[in-house]
């Protein structure tokens, strides 16, 4: 299979997919292999350029959000030593536009576990009720429909290691199979009111709200707060105050971090993933607070 090519300036593919927004890509060769939506898909990269099977340009460009003016983005954040580090770290790493359904299904799976947990989780759901292709010799799953999960039962998905998560997914499934959540839609709301009726649903919490509204909605000021993020504005931006709220940290990230908080949000959880001080905080980890 021949490779289409397109330019890809301030990119860092590896490091994207494995920042904590997406859990299938698998290695395949030299490059990595994975689905846009129904698309199975192959890519690698070489210096500024991205090779590709599979899709059309138009779909590469836009699904890793290539068209993001990400030198400026990185210019916007904060002029602190955290944030500094954090840019610094996560060079190329760019906030890419996935699915709707597929983000929101996903990260409804994420509650209280840790990125390994979650990738388990979306192969097998992907593996019993997704669509079966190859792509370079490498075996491609699609993320199962909304339609497809909501014929199925709690235990179908509880026996994807779902957990309680299978009433949550398997409820909001069938609202969106229904046409009662229309996911598609809700790109016309405001930031607010799309957090509402993301909030509506079974399993969806502030966290996951704003981890769907960055990376299904680009909604590029969300800033999802999670154990890891927790952790770092508590140790970073409030070092001597023993008791920071959530409410506080909310309104601190709303205003301190402004129009490209996502962004910074990304690069401050895989910094602390990844980077220097991923050891520390990992040794004091606690369950939760994966994927964005």
């Amino acid at each position: 299979m021949n490779l289409q090519q397109t330019t890809a300036i301030d990119f860092d593919l590896a490091r994207t997919l494995d920042s904590g927004q997406v859990f299938h890509w698998e290695i395949c060769g030299d490059g990595f292999a994975g689905a846009i939506g129904e698309q199975s898909v192959y890519v690698k990269q070489r210096d500024d350029q991205l090779l590709y099977a599979g899709a059309t340009a138009g779909v590469i460009q836009d699904y890793f959000a290539l068209d993001h003016p990400l030198r400026e983005i990185c210019r916007s954040f904060p002029d602190d030593p955290a944030m500094g580090a954090a840019r610094d770290f996560c060079a190329g790493l760019r906030i890419m536009r996935q699915p709707r359904w597929e983000c929101l299904a996903t990260f409804i799976t994420s509650s209280m576990k840790q990125v390994a947990h979650i990738r388990q989780i979306s192969r097998t759901l992907r593996t019993r009720y997704g669509e079966r292709r190859r792509i370079r010799d490498c075996e491609v799953h699609s993320f199962p429909t909304a339609c497809r999960i909501a014929k199925l039962t709690e235990q179908n998905l509880r026996a994807c290691a779902l957990g309680y998560r299978a009433k949550n997914l398997l409820a909001t499934a069938r609202l969106v199979a229904s046409g009662d959540a229309d996911i598609e839609e809700w790109s016309e709301l405001s930031d607010e009111s799309l957090r509402v009726r993301l909030c509506e649903l079974p399993g969806v919490g502030a966290k996951v709200a704003n981890c769907v509204m960055l990376f299904a909605y680009e909604r590029l000021r969300a800033f999802p707060i999670d154990v890891w993020i927790e952790r770092v504005l508590k140790q970073k931006y409030f070092p001597r105050k023993r008791k920071v709220t959530a409410a506080q940290l909310r309104a601190f990230c709303e205003t301190y971090f402004g129009e490209h908080g996502g962004y910074a949000q990304q690069y401050l959880f895989h910094h602390a993933r990844k980077g220097g001080a991923a050891s520390r905080v990992a040794a004091k980890r606690k369950p939760g607070g994966a994927g964005c």
